[in-house]
């Protein structure tokens, strides 16, 4: 394994167009950080290291945020606007067979159409999140009282840097190698591992020294877990029928169609995580009105969300739906039988047309409910270890390990297709 991965690192190095690529996301990925770095003005540093010390809450927005909101940064929103445009454009196609057809049946036109739509409504989401948010910080007293002006200075840039991220997280997937909102986010969580690493060796506590240990035997079976998940597929096999022309003889071979047991891959973690974010902020947020109707709902809100046990439940319902919802947009049944039959090839003892497509969706379904299960009980597992120990940094670092080998592997998967383009 080590001998394959410097090998892989010689030949980035060597081929032009792997380096190119790769030097790419990295150049995207250092002026990321950068932007990471500069704070919107009045900014009150040590009420801010006050508010986020031991918060769950505003850990998991900051991983998710791509560590821009610790430091309260000009990308403090993150990839998060976007990401919530793209989940309600996906749920609309569900409820407009119009927008279907545009994702599914236009190719690759309809899709940059769809992503079109899907970057004009991150505009009012990161509006609207910015501004909830600032005032929520403000009312918190880690923004100094600001003027009108500047309050409104300060929206106009977090939402100036969320559309500027999402521009260059696109760049990345166009240009570079993997997916760029997923590279930013992995960069963001990197670059705090750090620190988070630091905390916990300065609170070390050699009383529990058990749990630390049985916490590094999780995250060692998480890692392995994951691994598994994501390279398993189920083969499915295809036969292509013989066909003759003039004295020549085509088809006739047997192939197979590979369907992974997790499609979505690491997509569903963050769906839910932005999903189940954004009622905590709006609840916190609603707890400074006047208005007792409005206090004791967003009261209940919060206490239902800072249960852990219920937390834990919701967060495993929601990557479990969000797998199964991800995988139906990503992988059509119906398409991948019409395909097979244009082609001439069918599945051993399968009719094709319907039956074929029936087959596929069932073989699908039950993989997929194997990889939402896992999903669901990874992202889960670390949030049940932070209850039973109280350590915060687990359930934050859970849901970040995650996402970085999801992430990695993908990206593992990108430089292995390019090298195979390469060989050809």
């Amino acid at each position: 394994m080590i001998a394959n991965f410097f090998s892989k690192i010689r030949i980035i190095i060597t081929d032009p167009s792997l380096r190119r690529r790769v030097l790419f996301v990295l150049i995207i990925l250092a002026l990321f950080r950068l932007g990471s770095s500069v704070p919107i003005p009045g900014v009150d540093e040590a009420a801010l290291a006050r508010f986020f010390s031991g918060n769950q809450f505003f850990g998991l927005l900051n991983v998710f945020s791509g560590g821009g909101l610790a430091n309260l940064s000009i990308l403090m929103l993150g990839v998060g606007p976007y990401i919530t445009a793209s989940i309600v454009m996906q749920l609309l196609t569900i409820m407009f067979p119009s927008l279907k057809r545009i994702y599914h049946e236009e190719g690759e036109a309809g899709r940059r159409k769809f992503i079109q739509y899907s970057r004009l409504l991150t505009i009012p989401l990161a509006i609207i999140q910015g501004f909830g948010l600032l005032a929520l910080l403000e009312n918190q007293g880690v923004i100094v009282h600001l003027t009108m002006l500047a309050r409104l200075f300060n929206v106009v840039t977090v939402v100036a840097g969320s559309v500027l991220l999402m521009w260059l997280g696109e760049l990345v997937s166009e240009y570079g190698i993997g997916n760029g909102v997923s590279m930013i986010i992995m960069a963001g969580i990197l670059a705090s591992m750090p620190a988070a690493a630091g905390s916990i060796l300065v609170n070390f506590d050699a009383g529990q020294l058990p749990i630390y240990i049985a916490s590094l035997v999780a995250i060692v079976a998480i890692v392995a877990g994951v691994v598994v998940i994501t390279e398993a597929e189920r083969p499915v096999p295809v036969t292509y029928a013989k066909r003759v022309r003039g004295n020549k003889i085509y088809g006739g071979m047997s192939t197979y169609l590979p369907i992974r047991l997790n499609q979505a891959g690491v997509m569903p973690i963050i769906f839910a995580l932005s999903i189940l974010l954004f009622p905590q902020m709006i609840a916190t947020l609603l707890t400074r009105f006047d208005n007792a109707i409005i206090t004791g709902v967003s009261d209940f809100v919060l206490a239902v969300l800072n249960n852990s046990w219920l937390y834990a439940a919701i967060y495993f319902v929601l990557v479990f739906a969000f797998t199964f919802f991800y995988s139906a947009i990503t992988f059509d049944p119906e398409s991948m039988s019409e395909n097979l039959q244009k082609s001439g090839a069918f599945i051993p003892g399968i009719r094709p047309g319907r039956t074929t497509a029936a087959y596929i969706a069932k073989i699908l379904y039950r993989l997929t409910f194997i990889g939402a299960l896992f999903l669901g009980v990874v992202a889960m597992l670390p949030l049940i270890m932070q209850a039973i120990t109280g350590i915060a940094a687990l359930a934050i670092g859970g849901t970040a390990l995650l996402i970085v080998v999801s992430v990695i592997l993908e990206f593992d998967k990108q430089i292995e297709g390019q090298l195979s383009m390469r060989e050809y």
